[in-house]
């Protein structure tokens, strides 16, 4: 996908992700939208807030909870998603101070997801890329999402792709296999800091351990 946002967009969601999360776990407050904000940063778009925490030379996930779907403003949707990846992650208990300067912050601002259209099954192998695509697996009400850096940082190739999005949606890993699931791919821009509160690039690699 080419680039919608500058790396001045990216440095300035993620220097915002950074304070709220400083600010919340902190001050139990959230900031307010900076007033600096430029227009493309105040549409709706949807965005990942992940956490990870480094210890020595291993990095492993400690939050992350975003907004799939263009329901906010970009700005807002990032203070929120902050927010929940901190302290609202069903899986980790809440961040707390002491953590702060060991967590590494990146964000993923997503394009709408599309519905992946098929009709065999194992088209899904083609039609699914590795390294562009994100992937929300869908049966009934049991959803899962995977932001396209996860199968880069484990090193997985597209079968394996797709059985853990089964599995994240709470189906069994084969689920892709049957025309009752149905999948959903988004592209992301993704910015990050290399290290805890240091600088922040584009597509940042944090190879989980």
């Amino acid at each position: 996908m080419s680039n919608v946002y500058s790396d001045e967009h990216g440095k300035f969601l993620v220097r915002l992700a950074r304070k709220t999360v400083d600010d919340y776990v902190t001050k139990k407050r959230k900031p307010e939208t900076p007033v600096d904000t430029s227009e493309q940063l105040r549409l709706k778009s949807g965005v990942f807030v992940t956490l990870n925490s480094i210890t020595g030379n291993q990095v492993s996930l400690r939050g992350c909870i975003g907004r799939p779907y263009p329901t906010q403003p970009l700005v807002e949707a990032t203070i929120d998603s902050s927010v929940d990846s901190a302290v609202n992650d069903p899986r980790f208990p809440p961040v707390n101070t002491k953590e702060l300067d060991t967590i590494i912050i990146d964000l993923s601002v997503l394009t709408p997801p599309k519905k992946i259209e098929y009709s065999n099954t194992e088209d899904l192998l083609n039609l699914v890329k590795v390294g562009r695509d994100g992937l929300i697996a869908m049966r009934g009400m049991q959803r899962g999402l995977l932001l396209p850096q996860v199968p880069v940082d484990w090193n997985w190739n597209t079968l394996e792709f797709l059985k853990h999005t089964c599995n994240k949606a709470g189906l069994p890993e084969d689920a892709w296999k049957d025309q009752k699931t149905e999948f959903m791919s988004f592209q992301a821009e993704i910015f990050g800091e290399e290290k805890p509160r240091g600088n922040i690039v584009r597509n940042p690699s944090h190879p989980k351990s």
